[in-house]
């Protein structure tokens, strides 16, 4: 069977489906960044009713789970208009969250995910597509194979992070008119 992936808006009937997908998903992939693997400072922030009933309302932010052969693998959140130091938030894309189920990697979802963002990018204009990535782990070779440059340098900017592993990469993808 060919691998479907499918991109689902968010709707309030859905957020327990995303928050617990999202939840999965980053601890699989971060809980290393965190004093005795202890994710809640992020989860709290990012992964609650309140916060989805927030960025729902926000017409800046699309989020969506994504979905492989109709089964909840992964999440996806990103910001319509983003300013990234000489571009406009017209010229710009923000993804923030792409997270997906360690069980499901490997299986060309996280390039489908790319892929549609980009697609959206160029049907509202944008000039380029930017995130920011960890310095040490899988995802930076993933989005430099995948055209993103390296741009500048950030950091994770909640307290508890451990210290060693805040360190991130602005990472750019231009795309063509």
């Amino acid at each position: 069977m060919k691998n479907i992936v499918h991109f689902e808006p968010l709707t309030p009937g859905t957020y327990q489906d995303y928050i617990e997908v999202g939840t999965r998903a980053y601890d699989q992939h971060y809980l290393h960044l965190w004093p005795q693997g202890d994710s809640s400072p992020y989860i709290s922030s990012s992964f609650n009713l309140k916060v989805l009933e927030k960025e729902e309302c926000d017409k800046n932010t699309l989020l969506y789970i994504i979905k492989l052969n109709g089964e909840a693998v992964g999440v996806l959140k990103f910001t319509l208009n983003a300013i990234l130091d000489i571009f406009t938030a017209e010229e710009a894309l923000y993804v923030d969250k792409i997270y997906i189920q360690k069980e499901y990697s490997g299986k060309g979802i996280g390039k489908k995910v790319l892929r549609f963002v980009q697609l959206r990018a160029e049907e509202i204009g944008k000039k380029l597509v930017w995130l920011d990535a960890m310095q040490k782990g899988p995802a930076l070779n993933f989005y430099l194979n995948n055209g993103f440059e390296i741009y500048g340098e950030t950091e994770i900017r909640l307290p508890t992070v451990v210290e060693a592993e805040k360190h991130m990469y602005i990472m750019v993808k231009r795309l063509s008119k």
